[in-house]
């Protein structure tokens, strides 16, 4: 087998797409975490994220041949993660009724007892219940807001980058940006 890693992300989609599945192989896994990384901070559950993440890259396998070379391929591929998750978002929204309210079942953020730096009980805790208050609040944000939060926030990504991969201009990413940061403020004064 071929050692292709040291090939350029447009020359394995040119061997992809001349059926070299170990070019498409290798460019999965060139951009597999970030996608992941991405999918997971989206969704909270694992098999969301999962599903997602398979989603994302059979769109991608489907769509190879009409990549145009205009962008990097990463960040035509961050636009396919971003309007997948948005998908997944509106679907769940749709299928479950969100409440505001808390549900009855609900896990309580959990513990790391194994932290060598903290050995008080009441600092966890706190720092758990904050981290799941944040957790809820960004959750909370439109899905728009949501995945440009997250994308700038979680991921460092610019203002600029964020359009490309939302397909929307860098005005409307600073409008989401600024709601999904005051929507924040707000839930989150009393931490």
């Amino acid at each position: 087998m071929e050692d292709l890693s040291s090939l350029s992300d447009n020359d394995l989609i040119i061997e992809a797409r001349n059926g070299n599945d170990s070019a498409f192989t290798t460019l999965v896994y060139r951009h597999d975490r970030n996608v992941l990384s991405m999918v997971a901070h989206y969704v909270q559950s694992s098999d969301d994220a999962k599903d997602i993440y398979q989603e994302v890259f059979l769109r991608v396998y489907k769509g190879l041949n009409r990549f145009e070379f205009r962008s990097e391929f990463k960040t035509w591929l961050y636009r396919i993660t971003t309007n997948v998750c948005l998908t997944h978002q509106a679907q769940y929204r749709k299928q479950h009724k969100v409440s505001i309210s808390p549900d009855e079942d609900e896990e309580f953020p959990k513990l790391d007892l194994r932290s060598s730096e903290e050995h008080e009980p009441d600092n966890q805790l706190i720092k758990a219940e904050t981290k799941g208050s944040i957790q809820k609040a960004v959750d909370s944000l439109a899905p728009k807001q949501k995945m440009a939060f997250m994308l700038k926030h979680m991921h460092n990504y610019k203002i600029k980058e964020i359009a490309k991969m939302m397909d929307c201009s860098e005005g409307t990413i600073k409008k989401y940006l600024f709601i999904a940061t005051e929507k924040l403020r707000l839930k989150l004064k009393t931490i």
